[in-house]
């Protein structure tokens, strides 16, 4: 779908990699290698969007480090098609919100590192989910997205150094707020 509407494969990658995520930050070598791609096009992509604001930057050294503009006025939007595309709203809607005794549920893996994958990761926080009724909605879930998705339980008292595990972490449900 987002191809159709964008033909520059390096805009969506990038799109991906920094909407997806907002926390995500990057440079770009560390793009090229990434992407498989020259430097010149993510570059010229990179400029394009720091020109249209959607993309920030400051130096650290000698590399200039990007991430999304989360001020931007479109940001929200991206967001929210970037989560379509991925498929992760459905996961959001037919899985975490049914399930009793969800505390806390965050995408980790490629996803929330802004990288394109075939499998969705999740690590979920609760005390009394019941585990059949886990595995059926995954199950219909991954058809519907065309995509596996995995998951990791955890009660809540092992939250506890959730940081260093799983530093890149996007943060999809939180029934404590």
């Amino acid at each position: 779908m987002l191809d159709t509407l964008i033909t520059s494969k390096t805009r969506i990658k990038l799109l991906v990699k920094f909407f997806l995520n907002a926390s995500t930050r990057s440079y770009l070598r560390d793009l090229e290698v990434e992407f498989g791609e020259s430097t010149n096009g993510i570059r010229i992509e990179l400029n394009r969007f720091e020109e249209a604001g959607m993309l920030i930057s400051h130096f650290e050294r000698n590399k200039k480090i990007f991430s999304a503009n989360t001020g931007h006025p479109l940001f929200n939007d991206i967001h929210h098609l970037l989560m379509k595309y991925t498929g992760i709203d459905e996961v959001v809607q037919s899985v975490l919100t049914g399930l009793g005794g969800l505390e806390k549920a965050w995408l980790i893996g490629s996803f929330a590192k802004g990288k394109e994958s075939d499998s969705i990761e999740l690590l979920l926080a609760g005390s009394s989910i019941n585990i059949e009724y886990l595995v059926n909605l995954v199950e219909k879930a991954q058809r519907i997205i065309n995509r596996s998705i995995s998951y990791t339980l955890l009660k809540p008292h092992e939250l506890d150094g959730l940081e260093q595990k799983f530093p890149e972490r996007l943060l999809l449900y939180n029934n404590k707020s």
